[in-house]
């Protein structure tokens, strides 16, 4: 028998990935430089350069690369020199290799004093592959444990919730702020929430969660734990660490609360969201970190995401701490939010990632999704993001298709106003 539930996720994709596809018939139809397509979270600044001079040493050089490493120890070059072809293409451990596991628990350490080791690291194919996994890794498939999640949020959590079996359970945010609202959280907590995700900043609003909400969170989350005598763990989902555009902390959440695990990507910091590479952290100093470790482990047998990609897992530490030039998002950013409030639209000011989220025009998000869609601007709604009445703009585009799109987004606005 066909999985009933797998086919219809087959069948019907996300409102993003559904937007991305009429944008390909729409560009067809009408020329590139005429269909604004702010659907997809597609980085568009190229890579920096030491990670392409990484790879092309490692493919034609690996056995005399140079000193140019971002590691902290002198065995990843030592080790680095030994390379062959085979290993480069070949198995690593199933959990990533040790050295370059080593490099990240340095670099975390010495950038956000994470006090870890590489005994807590899990490499994977991405993000994605790193929440299914730690999902799996704390449910026990049982239907009615939990998951908390805090709207707006990136759509695929549900589904990656769902298919640990758990119940994905919604938070309403403070829509001044679009930080969690605290009480509603407190009051969805039960006795069944085995989970909570953070995203921050934020897919979509580019909200990045002060340091006083992060402590509010972990507190609130102290208190459950001793209520309900069983642990509650934090995944933070943190592939736009790097993209902040504000002068604010980030809280590294291991430092503010030990049931939490970390899930990263390198795809936004490092334009590399083709190449599937990031990694799990565990935080050594969580209950049971070593059967937590242990059980990401497993999930990640039980999964197939076994050995992440193992050239990219060798160019890691010569990478590290080095991201693409996000002052282009910084800038865009800051033209597209003037650009749409001097028109009249009501825009969240983003404070890092690449999402602008913005009021609908009406009270339908799809209908007015569906509205731009005739102005050839793609606007996701976001009745996917788990809230009502706003659209997500990815402005990791080019500065000229942004400005391009502003005389559209006028019309857009003057169709609505001449409605009313």
């Amino acid at each position: 028998m066909i999985n009933v539930e797998m086919r219809q996720y087959g069948k019907e994709r996300s409102a993003i990935r559904e937007l991305f596809e009429k944008g390909k018939v729409l560009k067809e139809k009408y020329g590139e430089s005429n269909v604004f397509d702010f659907s997809l979270g597609n980085p568009s600044i190229p890579c920096p350069e030491i990670v392409n001079n990484t790879l092309i040493n490692l493919l034609k050089n690996a056995k005399n690369l140079d000193n140019n490493i971002s590691s902290f120890d002198a065995n990843y070059i030592n080790k680095y020199r030994k390379l062959s072809s085979t290993d480069l293409h070949g198995y690593s451990s199933a959990q990533g290799d040790k050295l370059v596991r080593d490099a990240i628990s340095a670099y975390l350490n010495k950038t956000y004093d994470a006090d870890t080791t590489s005994d807590f690291i899990y490499l994977t194919s991405g993000a994605a592959a790193g929440l299914t996994i730690s999902l799996k890794a704390l449910t026990n498939g049982n239907v009615n444990e939990e998951v908390i999640v805090f709207a707006p949020f990136f759509p695929e959590y549900t589904v990656f919730i769902k298919n640990a079996n758990a119940k994905p359970i919604i938070v309403e945010p403070d829509y001044e702020t679009f930080y969690p609202d605290l009480n509603d959280f407190k009051n969805k907590i039960t006795k069944n929430t085995s989970v909570v995700i953070i995203n921050s900043p934020n897919n979509p609003t580019g909200a990045l969660y002060n340091e006083q909400t992060i402590i509010d969170i972990c507190n609130i989350l102290k208190e459950k734990e001793r209520e309900y005598n069983h642990p509650i763990y934090i995944i933070s989902d943190e592939p736009y660490r790097e993209l902040i555009y504000v002068d604010k902390k980030y809280p590294f959440i291991t430092n503010y609360y030990n049931n939490s695990i970390i899930t990263y990507s390198f795809s936004k910091s490092l334009s590399l969201p083709g190449e599937r590479i990031g990694y799990i952290l565990v935080n050594k100093n969580a209950t049971d970190a070593i059967d937590i470790y242990s059980a990401v482990c497993g999930s990640g047998r039980s999964l197939g995401y076994v050995c992440a990609p193992t050239l990219f897992q060798y160019s890691i530490p010569y990478v590290l701490g080095f991201t693409s030039d996000t002052s282009v998002y910084k800038n865009n950013a800051k033209i597209f939010y003037d650009e749409l409030t001097k028109i009249g639209y009501k825009v969240i000011k983003p404070d890092g990632a690449f999402y602008l989220f913005v009021k609908s025009l009406c009270d339908d998000d799809k209908e007015f999704s569906n509205k731009a869609l005739e102005y050839n601007l793609l606007i996701v709604p976001s009745e996917s993001f788990g809230i009502k009445g706003y659209i997500r703009i990815a402005y990791c585009v080019s500065e000229k298709q942004i400005k391009a799109s502003i005389p559209k987004f006028n019309e857009l606005y003057q169709y609505y106003k001449n409605c009313k």
